[in-house]
């Protein structure tokens, strides 16, 4: 784990020091550490590149362990945090704010717009989704009909999603795709800890119950046999996986693949199927696929930063590949 831990850490210096706007090492430095600077320096690295590297550590971690949680608890290597349609419930907020009362709203005197617009509209739609896979969840037993539950409810929203798009303006449609590209990005300070609190309890409550969650390893039956409350387990484990995916996506967007192909890599390198081990494993895992993809993003081009979505399927669909491969 201290190999992990330091190839985090490089990374996330390594985010502090490369980007679209050529600032001297000197410089950085000491912005850094709190010395005079010039001021493009200071907003460059304190105000763009170190929230942006916090976010990235955050969301690639937390989309793993909520892979993670997804591929044991429904038994399936395929499974990510999308599957259940948390992301989709998300995107439907998203594009109910943006589609369909055009990126403001106004209730009780209180008027809603821009960022803090799409991070309040994500999270309703992901929480309403969340509320629903609870209440199937308590009178469904099987883990495969919650499954296609869940993708149903992907469905019946993305075609809720195609009919606000049809009918909104061009403009609108437009942010709607950016915003679905996913981005690490122009997340102000002040909601920062909003973030880091969401991942902390969904990291904190997943690991808590890595016991229990070893037992389902083994099958329903014999956790009930060890005395798992399967059914509450369960539950708690949709909870935490479903707010880290909730969190996640409300702030940074729709994030493939991270949730999908990281906890294979780190089966393949820890050789071990203890939930108290892999879950922070995943997370370092996570928070360093995640903060790779926004170093390239931010070096392969000397105009823009380029969506996350465009890098991480270079490295979510080798793995995938492998798995169909390897199990033809």
């Amino acid at each position: 784990m201290i190999y992990s831990v330091i190839l985090v850490a490089l990374l996330f210096a390594l985010n502090l020091f490369v980007g679209t706007t050529s600032v001297p090492v000197a410089d950085t430095v000491s912005a850094l550490l709190g010395l005079p600077s010039t001021d493009e320096a200071a907003l460059v690295v304190l105000h763009s590149r170190l929230p942006e590297a916090v976010v990235a550590l955050l969301a690639g971690g937390g989309l793993a362990v909520a892979g993670l949680v997804m591929q044991t608890l429904f038994a399936n290597p395929l499974a990510d945090p999308s599957l259940l349609g948390v992301n989709a419930g998300a995107s439907l907020g998203v594009a109910i704010a943006m589609l369909l009362f055009g990126g403001s709203v106004a209730a009780a005197g209180v008027v809603l717009s821009g960022r803090l617009l799409l991070l309040v509209a994500a999270f309703a739609g992901a929480f309403a989704v969340m509320l629903v896979l609870m209440f199937c969840a308590r009178l469904m037993r099987g883990r495969l009909q919650l499954l296609v539950t869940g993708v149903m409810l992907s469905f019946v929203i993305s075609a809720v999603i195609a009919i606000l798009s049809f009918f909104a303006s061009a403009q609108g449609v437009q942010t709607f795709v950016v915003w679905g590209l996913g981005t690490f990005s122009g997340i102000p300070a002040a909601q920062l800890p909003l973030l880091v609190a969401g991942v902390a309890v969904g990291v904190a409550g997943i690991l808590l119950l890595a016991k229990p969650l070893n037992a389902l390893l083994l099958g329903e039956a014999y956790a009930q046999n060890l005395g798992v409350s399967v059914a509450s387990v369960r539950a708690a484990l949709l909870v935490f996986a479903g707010l880290l995916s909730a969190v996640i996506t409300a702030f940074c967007g729709p994030i493939s693949f991270v949730g999908l192909a990281v906890p294979h890599g780190v089966y393949a390198l820890c050789r071990t199927v203890d939930h108290r081990r892999l879950v922070p494993m995943c997370f370092l895992g996570g928070s360093c696929v995640a903060l790779c993809c926004n170093a390239l993003a931010r070096t392969v081009s000397d105009y823009s930063v380029l969506p996350v979505n465009t890098l991480t399927p270079l490295f979510g669909v080798p793995v995938v590949m492998a798995l169909l491969l390897r199990g033809r």
